[in-house]
């Protein structure tokens, strides 16, 4: 995709579609004023004869409009001017995006940008336009038989600017997004692909196709042999009942020299049965989402990759699928971690820190700065916060508010619940060290509790994506949250002078 900017007037500028906005109460952006003068008032009969609507994300495209050099004319509702901020922007790009995406255009012109006034508008407005649009042109047509492509195939996005010295931080930020777009595809993709398909051998062999496009990043695969050689017990005992082999997968991205490696542990379980203590069955078919922290880690570190960025960068993904059979692990089990610490297995269908905490022990040898994982883990927070944040839940202050520090940068964001002694006493087994589930509420701090007896050397910090790592009904499907979150809190990183 070719970025450019643009500070020439709406009216002049040479697009297949030229996107502008108006405001409720006749108040018309700065470009529609533009257009309205170059047009003899045409934007303003127009909203006067109620041919189109202010209200927020409503659109109106018009063809060879007299007077301007675009070819199409797209006008949307930007709402309450004074309500206008980032969110109301990101709704009508994507109101833009759905416009556009049955049109044959070759490029588009985006004058929206002029209207943020968060600072930095410039960098915030580019950024945002560019992964909005293009998240809303995505497509999963791997599995038809006729795919269904938009006719929208941009080759290239104009931005508008208002100075001509924004146009350095506007490029950069475009190609930031477009690097944040690519690493969301990525993980949309794998967690769209059904379970037959994304198995762990198909998720580490994506891996390699996607070390292989990229300079200074490798991979490396463990097979189920070399898990058992590394003590993983707690990670197998979830993958007994299944006959696909489980692969522990590393990748490793190589930008900062000698420097501590940042670590980000994925939940890869490809299909989530519950085991022997089986899900009940309305949307089970949704658990071939339960993969989505592997997934949002290997886009992460193929956007990183992308970037080039002067960080060094560590993945683990401990994939597997958690199935019912005569062989499958049963409550009550005690199984040994490769940290040595016994766990008393009282639902197999808390399996998801099982993995976890086996990989997380794993990781400790890598001497991360920081080490992150993330995970589909618990119903609990998608019951706490919906779909609309990822919970953060760490060890570190300091990390915590720097993850979600880069949300709310990214506009991708997060809350802290907290953790404590209270929590982690309802993990109190009679029979091992602890079990791995813990009595009463608060599911997704207890599983929190668990994975931190794993990580008391590190600067850990957990993500429970449960609840943003895919939507339901209609519009079912992976939304490759939160790569944007960790690319953001990586691209912070890697501008600190010092590890």
């Amino acid at each position: 995709m070719n970025y450019m900017t643009s500070t020439e007037s709406p009216s002049k500028i040479s697009t297949d579609c030229l996107i502008i906005g108006i405001y409720k109460d006749n108040n018309l952006s700065i470009a529609a004023k533009d257009i309205d003068k170059t047009c003899d008032g045409l934007i303003t009969k127009l909203i006067k004869n109620g041919d189109v609507s202010p209200m927020l994300g409503e659109h109106q495209m018009l063809h060879f409009v007299n007077n301007i050099n675009a070819k199409r004319l797209l006008i949307l509702g930007l709402g309450d001017r004074s309500k206008f901020s980032i969110n109301e922007f990101k709704k009508v790009n994507e109101s833009a995006a759905i416009a556009i995406r049955n049109n044959k255009l070759n490029n588009f012109a985006n004058y929206l940008t002029l209207e943020i006034k968060d600072k930095p508008n410039t960098y915030i407005s580019a950024r945002q336009s560019i992964e909005v649009i293009l998240n809303n042109l995505y497509q999963f047509n791997e599995m038809k038989s006729k795919a269904t492509d938009y006719s929208c195939s941009p080759k290239k996005i104009i931005i508008a600017i208002s100075k001509k010295e924004n146009a350095n931080k506007t490029k950069l930020a475009c190609e930031q997004a477009d690097a944040i777009s690519a690493g969301m595809n990525i993980a949309r993709d794998l967690g769209n692909f059904p379970a037959n398909i994304c198995t762990p051998t198909f998720l580490a062999k994506k891996s390699q196709e996607i070390a292989k496009s990229y300079r200074n990043l490798s991979v490396k695969v463990h097979d189920e042999a070399a898990i058992k050689k590394l003590g993983m017990r707690s990670f197998l005992s979830v993958t007994e009942g299944s006959k696909e082999p489980a692969k522990l997968i590393e990748m490793h991205y190589k930008g900062a020299g000698s420097k501590q490696p940042i670590v980000l542990v994925g939940k890869g379980v490809t299909f989530d049965t519950g085991g022997i203590s089986l899900k009940p069955s309305p949307a089970m078919d949704e658990m071939k989402y339960d993969m989505c922290g592997a997934a949002t880690v290997i886009g992460t570190i193929a956007a990183v990759a992308k970037l080039q960025l002067p960080v060094n960068l560590t993945i683990v993904v401990p994939a597997c699928e958690n199935r019912p059979s005569s062989s499958a692990t049963l409550p009550g089990d005690v199984i040994k971690s490769m940290s040595g610490q016994t766990i008393e297995i009282l639902n197999t269908d808390a399996e998801g820190r099982l993995i976890l905490c086996d990989a997380l022990t794993y990781s400790e040898k890598f001497k991360p700065k920081y080490i992150i994982d993330v995970a589909t883990l618990t119903g609990a927070c998608v019951v706490a916060l919906g779909h609309h944040r990822t919970a953060v839940m760490s060890n570190c202050d300091e990390l915590s508010k720097l993850i979600i520090n880069a949300g709310e940068s990214s506009v991708d964001r997060a809350w802290a619940l907290p953790m404590g002694d209270e929590y982690e006493a309802q993990l109190k087994s009679n029979f091992a060290d602890f079990a791995n589930i813990g009595g009463g509420g608060g599911g997704s701090i207890t599983a929190a509790c668990f994975l931190g007896k794993f990580t008391k050397n590190m600067k850990w910090a957990h993500l429970d994506i449960a609840g943003t790592a895919w939507i339901s009904g209609d519009k079912k499907g992976s939304t490759g949250r939160p790569v944007p979150m960790l690319t953001e809190f990586i691209i912070n990183q890697s501008n600190e002078k010092s590890s």
